[in-house]
């Protein structure tokens, strides 16, 4: 039987071509216009539709709202597509087990597939299905990010990225490996390798850039500092989700490394990242199309506003075609201009499927962290937990902190009232005692929202 392998079905000059890394990906999109940027997008764009026809999902979805082949011409058409989320993959993989109808996986001759899955955070992990091409403009993404942030031949990269089944931990294992030329550490959570054993490969083989979530990378710290191994840890820089959280307790944490903040998920890979400037995040628009849609209407919000983000991978046009995926992430867009042409936002500031409405305020559990992380009696780590009072139908929230020792309950929790605009009950326990129900030693994305309502 004949079949082409991995690297037949990629033509890795022509993807760097179309995908500048390094120099040559500053140079060429520093001062490319807008109407230019648009082109190439639409280009993009109507390649993916015409896959997206060829795929059962797809032909469902859109037949569903009375879509044709030829309806859609381009870019100026995508807000007449309907979006989808993980609810639909999920009930795809229940109606045609065990990957779903979203992939194009029918026939020996299609590109060899890479099975991985989510992490699971929301729920049940999810199938997640690659081609080569797919695959290596994803870490290509990451890898020339890395490589923008001063990345480099000498450095050596930790990673706290999970492996197994899960995706994160082998894609950044690739984009480091295939497109930085650094040394890569695989340490993974802290179930794959114990911490007090993470920080001590640190130190013996001269780590100096980490990548990962920033609530485990932040525990490490405090086990560095326990095994005293800050003489021997020289970290220069963290390249990480910092989400809501102000960078600058973690890089006090780590004796100064400089932080820096990316964002993507499972079904898109990185779609947008921080470059030296830390001035938003860049939207890598060259593979990537960001919409911001209103939570409640999904029509486009103005520059500023908050809304879900909607991501088209133009570039996903072979296995597992990803056209208006709604991740339920929610930011805004920034005004003004940064070092290169693509449009910048706020980076992660929440979930919308995971938002808690408590006596008419919007709160989103991920902005606790902001509010307790620089205070020396608190660890940072905490958990929300929600309950609904039978009789009443009230909603109350109480937050479960983590505390050194000396902390007024009551005044922490009129200083979380203040600052989420609503009150919610505060309770303290001692450090470590969350991780039960947040899971950070084994969770890519620790648990901060346990809702008990039923809803």
């Amino acid at each position: 039987m004949s079949f082409p392998t991995y690297f037949e079905a990629l033509d890795i000059k022509q993807l760097l071509t179309d995908y500048p890394v390094g120099d040559a990906f500053t140079a060429r999109y520093r001062n490319i216009s807008r109407d230019e940027l648009h082109a190439m997008q639409d280009r993009q764009f109507r390649k993916l539709v015409q896959r997206g026809w060829e795929i059962g999902f797809y032909r469902r979805l859109w037949g569903a709202q009375g879509i044709e082949p030829g309806d859609i011409q381009g870019l100026e058409d995508i807000t007449k597509l309907p979006v989808y989320d993980k609810s639909d993959l999920m009930a795809s993989i229940a109606d045609h087990p065990p990957y779903g109808d979203f992939a194009g996986l029918g026939g020996n001759d299609r590109p060899p597939a890479i099975l991985h899955t989510t992490s699971g955070t929301t729920g049940r992990p999810q199938t997640l299905l690659f081609g080569p091409k797919g695959r290596e403009v994803g870490n290509l993404l990451v890898g020339r990010m890395y490589r923008w942030l001063g990345l480099s031949p000498d450095d050596v990269v930790h990673s706290v990225y999970g492996h197994g089944m899960i995706n994160g931990g082998h894609y950044i294992r690739e984009a480091v490996t295939h497109f930085t030329n650094s040394i890569f550490l695989s340490a993974g959570t802290g179930i794959e390798t114990r911490s007090v054993n993470q920080v001590n490969l640190m130190a013996d083989f001269g780590v100096t850039v980490m990548v990962g979530f920033v609530d485990y990378i932040r525990k490490l710290a405090e086990v560095a500092e326990a095994e005293g191994l800050f003489d021997r840890i020289k970290l220069r820089m963290i390249i990480g989700h910092l989400g809501t959280e102000d960078r600058a307790s973690t890089e006090a944490a780590w004796h100064g490394a400089k932080a820096y903040d990316w964002y993507g998920v499972g079904d898109t890979g990185s779609i947008a990242g921080e470059g030296p400037d830390r001035n938003g995040l860049y939207v890598w628009e060259d593979a990537q199309y960001l919409e911001l849609l209103d939570v409640d209407s999904g029509k486009p919000v103005a520059q500023g506003e908050t809304g879900d983000m909607v991501v088209t991978c133009l570039y996903k046009d072979e296995i597992a075609p990803c056209i208006r995926f709604n991740t339920h992430d929610i930011t805004y867009e920034l005004g003004g201009s940064g070092e290169i042409a693509f449009k910048r936002i706020a980076g992660f500031k929440g979930r919308s499927d995971n938002m808690v409405k408590l006596r008419g305020i919007n709160l989103f559990p991920h902005a606790i962290g902001a509010l307790i992380e620089n205070r020396a009696d608190l660890t940072g780590e905490y958990v929300c937990t929600v309950d609904r009072d039978p009789a009443s139908q009230r909603d109350d929230m109480t937050v479960l902190i983590e505390s050194r020792g000396g902390t007024d309950k009551d005044l922490l929790a009129d200083m979380l009232r203040r600052g989420l605009g609503v009150e919610v009950l505060v309770e303290l326990c001692a450090p470590g005692e969350t991780a039960a129900l947040t899971q950070i030693d084994v969770r890519q994305k620790p648990i901060r929202l346990i809702d008990k309502r039923g809803v």
